[in-house]
């Protein structure tokens, strides 16, 4: 017997769609039905994944988000209900670091680093989430109540590694972030859990695998693999859907075994 998971009449808000696990978890989305909202910064990297979607007879909406600027946000995800109905699903994803040692962070670094991974994650699940309560309380229309908010964090969050130190307290903060939603907007029928990816091999970090420290880093994972941006794809569906209905304030690290 087969199972298998239909999202078909949901709406998915994904953050930092333009490259990597934010593309991936948008393609993901709308294979198993969902209408897609695809939103970042870069609009022409948006464009080409909205054809690669439609081309393959799925629904994909694209909409500029600058996850730093709270008036951004605001108007993404007015225009994202505008354009394709009420959000069901989020997947906030937008992330961005830097690389060196805590006595090298500089303010810059910390609130270029916190701005978008904390503050902005923050603020994009509130604006969200106050549309999903809205429906939840009958003061907005919706056929869907309830919803789903998936946060990516990082197993950085859960598990201190050198020289990305503040991108492991933002991605930390993303973790109670996640915990505290659950725990207040639960009883409205919304789910909000949190992946906490390790080491996947994206077109960012792609050429750092061939290099003789990413080699070593390898050598040093349990299984001597870095993951793929696919690898993640049941997961994200399967807390987007429905059945995930059990699943509340969850923190998954999907790592391969690295924070063991």
């Amino acid at each position: 017997m087969s199972y298998s998971i239909d999202l078909s009449g949901r709406v998915a808000f994904v953050t930092g769609a333009s490259s990597g696990l934010g593309a991936q978890f948008a393609r993901a989305l709308a294979r198993a039905g969902a209408g897609v909202v695809l939103a970042s910064r870069r609009m022409e990297r948006l464009k080409d994944l909205r054809a690669q979607i439609e081309a393959e007879g799925e629904d994909a909406h694209v909409v500029s988000l600058d996850v730093t600027s709270i008036d951004s946000i605001k108007a993404a995800v007015a225009h994202a209900e505008t354009e394709m109905g009420s959000i069901d699903i989020l997947v906030n994803n937008s992330g961005v670091s830097t690389t060196q040692r805590i006595q090298d962070v500089t303010e810059e670094d910390y609130d270029y680093i916190f701005d978008t991974n904390a503050k902005g994650a923050f603020f994009v699940a509130q604006e969200v989430g106050k549309r999903m309560l809205a429906r939840a309380r009958g003061a907005a229309p919706g056929t869907y109540t309830g919803g789903r908010i998936i946060n990516i964090a990082s197993m950085a969050g859960l598990k201190v590694l050198p020289q990305i130190g503040a991108y492991a307290m933002s991605k930390a903060a993303v973790v109670q972030m996640t915990k505290a939603m659950a725990l207040e907007w639960g009883r409205f029928g919304i789910n909000v859990n949190a992946i906490c990816p390790g080491y996947i091999d994206t077109e960012i970090n792609h050429h750092h695998w061939q290099t003789e420290q990413g080699q070593k880093l390898i050598q040093m994972l349990p299984r001597k693999r870095v993951g793929q941006p696919e690898d993640l794809d049941a997961l994200v569906v399967l807390l987007a859907s429905n059945q995930s209905h059990f699943i509340n304030g969850a923190v998954i690290a999907a790592d391969d075994g690295f924070g063991v």
